[in-house]
């Protein structure tokens, strides 16, 4: 009976924040979607078409249940690597829907096996895996691209909050200046004493 509850919190979690990463494109524009916000380029579309490779390659070919539509090679991810961006004639429908077509193999998979399914991630030292283990896995590299995605978005229009259905009220500009300027006070502080 736990292995049923377990499993049914992991997988709720893991939707959750599969959810929370597409959230992050309501409302955007094609160029904020894709633009490059960080140092090494990382960009909203380009977190869910790096997250739908990876779902689909976790709950697919680990398990012999490949992913009925053509991935990357896993040895192919490299830094600044096609799967971290979306190139100008691929679209964010294209995008998007390959995710939630990754998720629904991901569920099938997750439906299918035992919690202690036996499974082999050929890239990991310890190659020998169970479903948990990847459940665990996914739902922790989810949840970490959520988080970019929050601060991205942050930065494109303030906009926070885990889910759609709960946006945070956004606060004024003067509130924000002033929160702020206490923040970099305090860490001027710090590095001063």
């Amino acid at each position: 009976m736990i292995d049923d509850a377990v499993r049914e919190r992991l997988h709720n979690n893991l939707r959750t924040a599969r959810e929370a990463v597409l959230w992050k494109l309501d409302g955007l524009g094609e160029y904020d979607i894709r633009r490059p916000l960080t140092y090494t380029g990382t960009n909203l579309l380009g977190l869910v078409k790096h997250l739908s490779f990876w779902e689909a390659r976790y709950f697919g070919d680990v398990f012999g249940r490949p992913f009925p539509e053509p991935l990357p090679r896993w040895q192919d991810n490299e830094p600044g690597g096609p799967e971290m961006w979306a190139a100008e004639e691929e679209s964010r429908e294209e995008i998007t829907g390959r995710y939630r077509r990754a998720w629904a193999h991901a569920d099938a998979t997750i439906a299918a096996l035992p919690l202690d399914a036996p499974g082999r991630v050929e890239w990991w030292g310890r190659p020998e895996v169970r479903l948990f283990d990847i459940m665990i896995h996914m739902h922790g590299e989810t949840a970490r691209h959520a988080g970019h995605a929050d601060i991205l978005r942050e930065q494109l229009d303030h906009a926070t909050g885990r889910v759609a259905a709960i946006v945070e009220k956004p606060q004024d500009d003067a509130f924000w200046d002033a929160h702020r300027a206490k923040v970099e006070r305090a860490a001027k502080a710090a590095e001063g004493a």
